[in-house]
């Protein structure tokens, strides 16, 4: 049995508290707020086997430049003269490439598909209940160049495995009869599935605690105190903390973290927003994304929630009013009769995703400190491979041949 010691606690955090408890190490995790309310706490919820294209691809930066001149667009970039910023950027533009795309494709694929298998066991055998519905996934689309771009995606996910079907408007009308929609047409991904955020939050925590993990929240890391190249403690706000193994999972804080190392972790903190108000009196039971407008629909419980933008702003939490507008404009442009939650009443939120140059995430140990494992780096995947990410993490610490080739995730891939 190990001591470990885990860096966050967000989704990836408690997801691989709860993966080690299972192997019977002891457990502390910390977070500089609270574990399970920041990143992971309001975003769409969604797990996606159909989101295989990795961030950075071809297209994605010219598409970018053009979205920098609308201040509503779904990405956009705060400018100012910051080193980290610029060479993450240089990075990201040399990552998409075709090449890129085709070798990251199956590896996204099988990432996802195995975490949302465990996610499954999680609700099945052990019991969480955090409102998983495995009622995929509508990609919606307004414009000729909308579907040529699903069109485009669905076929390379048939190529790959993952069921899709290209769908007109009277085929999304029979699929969906709550959805009046304006949209042309979209393709539909039945292997994917939504979930409660804050219920899996909730769910983790309640059971990484029950068995016997230490959570420490408000609890901030100052530095690592080294033995040659292994960590033998963490300082922190409330005192240094030995540990045997030591998880990085600190999202768009994790290259703040590890600055006391001497490690450079190229990451760019990307704030996304969301607005939840009440379930309208026709709700959709399948969660949609509207294509062009990069706006996700999520369909909870008791409300509904709608998502979007990208805005590299730094480690920025503030709430751009506009950018909020323009997510809840998408709206009308898609569905009819679905209403927007009224200012009064809806609840506003802003997370920092953590977002590597190549899309891919970071899981691996570091070379730098052998005892240092990472587990960071998903963007906007955070949900969809915490499970997966939690049981690659454990597999590493058991000295276990992990179940996919890790060397792409590795976060030592870009010295």
């Amino acid at each position: 049995m190990s001591r470990i010691v885990i860096i966050g606690g967000g989704a990836v955090g408690l997801a691989t508290a709860y993966a080690l408890r299972r192997d019977g190490h002891s457990i502390t995790l910390l977070d500089r707020d609270q574990p399970g309310k920041a990143c992971s706490l309001h975003n769409a919820g969604l797990l996606v086997p159909s989101h295989f294209v990795p961030m950075a691809h071809p297209g994605v930066i010219s598409q970018g430049m053009k979205w920098m001149l609308d201040p509503e667009s779904p990405f956009y970039i705060k400018p100012r003269l910051d080193r980290e910023l610029i060479s993450w950027v240089w990075k990201f533009r040399k990552s998409s490439t075709e090449a890129h795309v085709h070798r990251s494709m199956a590896l996204l694929r099988d990432l996802c598909q195995a975490s949302l298998r465990l996610t499954s066991e999680m609700a099945g055998l052990d019991g969480l209940r955090f409102g998983l519905e495995k009622r995929g996934l509508l990609m919606l689309f307004r414009t000729p160049a909308g579907r040529r771009g699903c069109e485009d995606e669905a076929s390379m996910a048939q190529t790959l495995g993952v069921e899709a079907r290209v769908l007109d408007r009277t085929g999304l009308e029979m699929l969906e009869p709550a959805g009046s929609f304006l949209a042309s047409g979209g393709v539909y991904y039945p292997g994917d599935a939504h979930l409660s955020p804050s219920d899996l939050m909730n769910a983790l925590r309640t059971s990484i605690e029950q068995s016997g993990v230490t959570v420490s929240g408000g609890t901030t890391v100052s530095g690592f105190v080294l033995e040659r190249n292994r960590i033998a403690a963490v300082a922190t706000s409330r005192g240094e903390i030995p540990g045997d193994e030591f998880i990085l999972a600190g999202g768009a804080w994790s290259p703040s973290i590890l600055r006391g190392l001497g490690i450079a972790l190229p990451m760019q903190p990307g704030k996304g927003y969301s607005v939840t108000g009440p379930a309208p009196a026709r709700m959709p039971s399948i969660p949609m994304i509207f294509t062009e407008a990069r706006v996700v629909l999520t369909p909870l419980a008791d409300s509904i929630r709608f998502a979007g933008t990208m805005e590299l702003a730094g480690l920025d939490l503030s709430i751009n009013q506009r950018r909020v507008d323009a997510i809840l404009k998408a709206v009308p442009m898609y569905l009819d009769g679905i209403p927007t939650p009224d200012r009064a009443a809806a609840k506003l939120w802003s997370g920092l995703r953590p977002c590597t140059p190549d899309g891919l995430p970071y899981v691996g140990r570091f070379t730098a400190c052998d005892n240092l494992i990472a587990a960071t780096g998903h963007a906007m995947l955070g949900i969809t491979l915490a499970a997966v990410t939690g049981t690659l993490v454990a597999d590493l610490v058991a000295s276990r041949a992990p179940g996919v080739d890790l060397r792409h995730l590795s976060p030592d891939r870009f010295n």
